[in-house]
């Protein structure tokens, strides 16, 4: 019996799953998890690279193009996908609803004012002021 048949007509037409959620969310972890595999690479290397090194050519290394958009992308990368890890977590082990969504909207807000600090720290380096 195919799993199709399971489905019904509306699901067909629709292609969404019983909880018509949770595929984007899915494919989003997945998609930054490999995007942090490289950036995450590249940092640590960079770092490698930069030790020992002081103020001055930290901050020319930030300010090159290249450097500055790799950096956002990480930054961007990196907590996005903490956030969503964070979610199914809060939503899998959090039984009480109250605290579930107020756990919820705690983490989406700390990573995005994380997230928004580490952008402006970066573009504040890489345009110099």
């Amino acid at each position: 019996m195919s799993a199709d048949r399971l489905r019904s007509p509306l699901g067909r037409a629709l292609g969404l799953g019983s909880a018509k959620e949770g595929v984007e969310h899915w494919w989003l972890q997945r998609v930054t998890a490999v995007a942090l595999v490289p950036l995450t690479l590249w940092f640590v290397a960079a770092l490698i690279a930069h030790l020992g090194a002081d103020h001055a050519v930290a901050v020319a290394w930030l300010r090159s193009p290249f450097t500055a958009v790799a950096m956002i992308l990480l930054v961007v990368a990196t907590f996005v996908h903490m956030a969503l890890g964070l979610q199914v977590v809060i939503e899998d082990y959090v039984h009480h609803e109250a605290t579930k969504i107020a756990s919820l909207m705690l983490v989406r807000l700390a990573c995005w004012a994380l997230g928004a600090a580490a952008l402006f720290a970066v573009l504040r380096v890489a345009f110099g002021s």
